[in-house]
C-alpha cells in the first residue's frame, strides 16, 4: 500500500510563477520510490503564515503520512521554513535531520549551513529540505530506506524496531 504524501514548495518566486517548480518536481518523483502516492501538492510565498495554512489545512483535510517541504532552508533572512514549521510538531526526529545533512556534506562543505528539519505531527512525518533540486534530492535519497518503517511505525502496523534488530 502507498504512504500518502504532500508536497510544497516555498518559494516566493514560484508562488509569483516567476520560477518553475524543479524542485518540488523532484521531490514527488523520489517519493515514488517509497511507494507513495502524491495527493498534495502547492507552492507558498516565503511567509511563516503561508507555510502554516497550507500544512493545517493538509493536515486537517489529507491526513497524509508524509509532507515534504523544499526550500526556505537557508541562512537568508527570507530563509522562515524551520521557523513555520517547528511550532507544528508534536517533536523532532534529529537523527533525520543529521542524515540529511551527512548526505550532502558528502557534495557540498555548504549542507553544514542547511537548517533542514525532521519531525512528527500526529500521525504525520514531516521533513524540510533544502530548495535546490540536487540538494532536495541528496536530503531525500538519504532517508528512502529507513523513511517506510517511519511512517508503518506511526501507523501502528510495527513494532518499534526494525525485524533486523530484533532478538532471535
Amino acid at each position: 500500500m502507498a504512504f500518502r504524501a504532500c508536497v510544497l514548495t516555498v518559494s516566493t518566486k514560484g508562488s509569483r510563477g516567476e520560477r518553475v517548480d524543479e524542485s518540488g518536481e523532484k521531490v514527488a518523483e523520489l517519493l515514488g520510490r517509497l511507494p507513495a502516492e502524491v495527493v498534495g501538492r502547492a507552492v507558498v510565498s516565503d511567509e511563516v503564515h503561508d507555510i502554516q495554512e497550507q500544512l493545517r489545512g493538509w493536515l486537517r483535510r489529507v491526513d497524509p503520512d508524509l509532507i515534504v517541504l523544499t526550500g526556505g532552508t537557508g541562512l537568508g533572512p527570507r530563509d522562515v521554513t524551520p521557523q513555520a514549521v517547528e511550532p507544528l510538531l508534536s517533536y523532532s526526529v534529529p537523527g533525520m535531520a543529521e542524515a540529511m545533512r551527512a548526505a550532502g556534506l558528502k557534495k557540498t562543505p555548504h549542507a553544514m549551513l542547511s537548517r533542514s528539519l525532521a519531525g512528527v505531527s500526529g500521525r504525520t512525518i514531516i521533513l524540510a529540505v533544502p530548495g535546490s533540486p540536487r540538494g532536495a534530492a541528496d536530503s531525500l535519497e538519504a532517508l528512502l530506506e529507513a523513511l517506510p518503517h517511519g511512517l508503518r511505525t506511526l501507523r501502528g502496523e510495527v513494532a518499534d524496531s526494525p525485524a533486523a534488530h530484533r532478538p532471535s
